[in-house]
C-alpha cells in the first residue's frame, strides 16, 4: 500500500505562485544588475535593497530598527481596526435589522461616507496632535465604513423564510437575531472586515507620512527625503508582509467562526 502518497505535496496554486515570484525576482535582477536597463535611482538593484535591509535591522533607520517600526505600525492598525469592528459591525447589524435605526443613522452616514479618510488627517492633527491617537482615529474612520456597509448588507441578505420559520417555532426577537440573523450575516461581515483591514494598512502609511516618530510610514517618508530607493523598497515590502500576515490571521479566524461553510 502506498500510504502517505501525496501527503505534504505542495498544491498547484502554491507551485504557480512560487514560480511567479521567482520569475519576477529574476526579471528584477536582470533589469537592474544583469543588463542595467533601469536607472538605480528609479528601481534599486536587489543588492541595494539587501544592504538597506541589513542596515535597518542592525543599526536602525529613521530612529528605530525595522522590528520596532513594524511593531509600532501593527499596534496602530490593530487598535484602529478593533475600534472599527466594535463600533461598525453592531451599527451595521442594527441598521440592517431596524428600519427606524436605518432612517435615523443613514442620512448622517451617507453624508460622511464620501469624505476620504485621508482628508481627516489635518483635522486629526489639530484635534489630537502628532501622537498615535490621531492616526488611530483616521484608521478607525477608514475601517468603519466597510464594516458598517457589509454588516448591513449581510442582515438584509438573510433569507426571510428562515426568520419566519424561527418565529413560527416561538423564537423571540433576541433569539432570531442571535441564532439566525447574525450567523447568516457572518460571510458578508467577514468580507467587510477584510476590506477594512486592507484599508487600515493603506491609511496607516498615509497617516504616518505626516508627523510620525516611528512606523513603516516614517521609514518611507525619511527614505524618500534621503533619496534612498533601497530603503523605500524595504519599507514597502515590510508593509506588504505585515498586511498579508494580518489578512492571513483574519482568514484563520473566519474559518473558525463560520466553519459550517467548509462542509457546504
Amino acid at each position: 500500500m502506498a500510504l502517505g502518497v501525496g501527503i505534504g505535496r505542495p498544491s498547484r496554486a502554491v507551485l504557480v505562485g512560487t514560480a511567479t515570484i521567482i520569475a519576477v525576482l529574476g526579471l528584477w535582477w536582470v533589469s537592474t544588475t544583469g543588463l542595467r536597463l533601469l536607472n538605480p535611482l528609479r528601481l534599486p538593484a536587489p543588492i541595494e535593497v539587501w544592504t538597506a535591509l541589513r542596515q535597518i535591522l542592525d543599526s536602525g533607520y529613521a530612529g528605530a530598527t525595522l522590528w520596532q517600526h513594524a511593531l509600532h505600525s501593527l499596534g496602530l492598525v490593530a487598535r484602529g481596526f478593533a475600534v472599527a469592528v466594535i463600533t461598525g459591525v453592531p451599527l451595521g447589524l442594527l441598521m440592517g435589522w431596524s428600519r427606524r435605526a436605518e432612517a435615523l443613522v443613514n442620512p448622517i452616514f451617507l453624508l460622511l461616507r464620501p469624505i476620504p479618510a485621508l482628508a481627516w488627517i489635518p483635522l486629526a492633527i489639530v484635534w489630537f496632535g502628532l501622537g498615535d491617537t490621531g492616526k488611530i482615529f483616521v484608521i478607525w474612520l477608514t475601517a468603519f465604513v466597510p464594516s458598517v456597509i457589509n454588516a448591513f448588507t449581510g442582515v438584509r441578505n438573510v433569507d426571510t423564510i428562515l426568520i419566519a420559520a424561527a418565529r413560527t417555532q416561538g423564537a423571540s426577537t433576541a433569539q432570531v437575531i442571535r441564532h439566525v440573523v447574525i450567523p447568516g450575516s457572518m460571510p458578508m461581515i467577514f468580507t467587510g472586515l477584510r476590506l477594512s483591514l486592507q484599508a487600515s494598512w493603506t491609511t496607516l502609511v498615509a497617516a504616518e507620512l505626516v508627523g510620525a516618530f516611528f512606523g513603516l510610514g516614517r521609514v518611507l517618508n525619511i527614505a524618500g527625503q534621503d533619496i534612498f530607493p533601497g530603503m523605500i523598497m524595504v519599507g514597502m515590502a515590510a508593509v506588504a508582509i505585515c498586511g498579508a500576515g494580518t489578512t492571513w490571521l483574519l482568514g484563520l479566524l473566519e474559518r473558525r467562526v463560520i466553519n459550517w461553510r467548509q462542509a457546504v
